[in-house]
């Protein structure tokens, strides 16, 4: 009634128009002042980041670059009502390249009792199918794992058709040889310039730090959110990218074997 009264002043004194303006201005503000909310941010001091506490199954991913890694700080690693439930870790790059940690990681995190995925860094001038085999050839994947995933971060001046068709043609013959359809990892920018369109049919995982919601991505293929860069774990040197399972706890096996 309070605020029946209120439009029915400010229509009196300043006009209709004028009060249109404002109701919609306070709509606006309402409207983006949830939509900072929704994800419920919350600074957790030992991760060193805010967490969208909206999402209940946190995870990381490794490489090399973080050097040797002690699982067993990284299994208790838990504050504020939050512990790591999964770990994606690099397997292998380009035709021939494997990361020098993989096959340590892979087989702690499996110990760790920590759900694990293996991924593939992709180079567009490489052949994708020595690419698939390269994976193939150094990952065993176990019931309950991750689907595969290809890591597309770079363009490396090759055509729009070229790595479109590169990269469907790495996650065929990787999903010929699982029985399970690969997960492509990316950015805004090149979801928007290469996935969306083409190889929509694929489960996403994106990477995307400046935004406080996901509406620019396919709700129904977005199962993870890489959100952070520059977190901290426990038994880790360094910054570590934090992730988050944002689809219904229920739907996880959709991506997993």
């Amino acid at each position: 009634m309070k605020v029946r009264v209120l439009i029915t002043i400010i229509i009196k004194r300043y006009g209709l128009w004028i009060a249109a303006f404002l109701v919609v201005a306070v709509l606006i503000f309402v409207s983006r002042s949830a939509r900072k909310t929704d994800l419920d941010w919350r600074f957790v001091n030992a991760f060193g980041i805010k967490l969208p506490m909206r999402y209940g199954i946190h995870g990381i991913d490794v490489s090399r670059h973080n050097a040797r890694i002690d699982w067993k700080k990284v299994r208790q690693m838990e504050s504020e009502g939050v512990r790591l439930q999964f770990v994606f870790v690099k397997a292998t790059e380009g035709a021939t390249l494997t990361d020098k940690y993989f096959v340590k990681n892979w087989r702690e995190a499996k110990k760790s009792a920590l759900r694990r995925g293996a991924y593939h860094f992709y180079h567009p001038t490489r052949d994708p199918v020595k690419q698939a085999t390269n994976f193939i050839r150094n990952v065993t994947l176990s019931k309950g794992d991750f689907a595969p995933v290809v890591d597309f971060e770079v363009t490396n001046g090759q055509s729009h058709d070229t790595i479109i068709d590169g990269l469907r043609l790495w996650l065929e013959t990787v999903e010929e040889h699982y029985g399970v359809r690969p997960i492509i990892y990316t950015n805004g920018n090149l979801y928007r310039r290469y996935i969306n369109g083409n190889l929509d049919d694929y489960p996403l995982w994106i990477a995307d730090y400046s935004t406080e919601h996901l509406r620019n991505y396919n709700p129904d293929k977005l199962y993870l959110w890489q959100h952070s860069q520059t977190g901290w774990v426990q038994g880790i040197r360094g910054r570590v990218d934090f992730n988050v399972f944002v689809m219904d706890e229920n739907t996880m096996g959709e991506i997993c074997l």
